[in-house]
């Protein structure tokens, strides 16, 4: 295991590990995104919620609210029909709310369909590719002025498994997941100069998340980690601890 994997993993974060911190978390109604929400938020950061469904969206600020926890904000986006107007509007919103966003997790993601590239239906795909890659870049290029804005900015891109090591069947969500590691350390490369945003991927390994089962509906949930579980490597990556650590893959549980 590489030092940084060593880090992330054992990471136990200060009570004030994100205190004013701006943090903005796409698919952050449900499982990792919701759990790395409320979390991000009880250490102090200022959340950012983006997600298609609204009312899971209130929930979770509902959730924030009740634990008198800073005030997040909700900023509906369908990441698969948004066209350039939305993305525009959420970047503007956030730059005129808090003038700097110090961190972006990229969490949404769907599936696809399991089979085989001859019979891959295409317009499944295209629907993978651009939910799961296209959006995630065309997010990132509106939110970098803001992420420049901050001292300490840190992008993170939520990789998986079939993303490193390619297997049969797992056809668009495997590309879209390489295409995400290949974004990443572009990314990462390009902006090393400057020093003052560092990004990274992320695997979170099996997880008890909705997208773990339609991809594996027989599988006893029970013994698998739950999101709550996998969020030290997030919560390493988003703070001060992690300066200087950029064009990473990491793994959020140890094989």
């Amino acid at each position: 295991m590489s030092n940084s994997n060593t880090a992330a993993q054992r990471f136990e974060p200060r009570a004030d590990a994100l205190h004013g911190r701006v943090i903005a978390i796409t698919g952050a109604g449900d499982g990792i995104g919701r759990a790395l929400a409320l979390k991000a938020a009880a250490l102090g950061a200022r959340l950012v919620l983006i997600g298609r469904t609204v009312s899971k969206l209130e929930h979770v600020h509902r959730r924030i609210a009740e634990l008198n926890l800073p005030e997040a904000s909700i900023a509906p986006l369908d990441l698969e029909r948004a066209v350039a107007r939305d993305y525009d509007g959420l970047a503007d919103a956030v730059q005129q709310r808090y003038g700097r966003l110090d961190g972006l997790v990229h969490n949404a993601g769907i599936l696809g369909m399991l089979a085989p590239i001859e019979h891959y239906d295409v317009p499944t795909w295209c629907r993978v590719l651009h939910v799961n890659l296209t959006a995630a870049f065309a997010l990132t290029q509106v939110l970098l002025p803001s992420l420049r804005a901050s001292a300490d900015g840190s992008i993170i891109f939520t990789s998986s498994g079939a993303g490193r090591v390619a297997k049969a069947y797992w056809g668009a969500y495997a590309v879209s997941k390489f295409g995400i590691e290949a974004l990443s350390q572009t990314l990462a490369d390009e902006l090393q100069a400057g020093g003052t945003i560092r990004v990274n991927a992320l695997n979170p390994g099996p997880v008890r998340t909705r997208l773990r089962a339609q991809a594996y509906p027989a599988e006893d949930a029970s013994a698998l980690a739950r999101p709550e579980d996998v969020l030290r490597p997030y919560l390493w990556l988003l703070s001060a601890d992690s300066r200087g650590v950029t064009g990473q893959s990491l793994n959020c549980q140890a094989r």
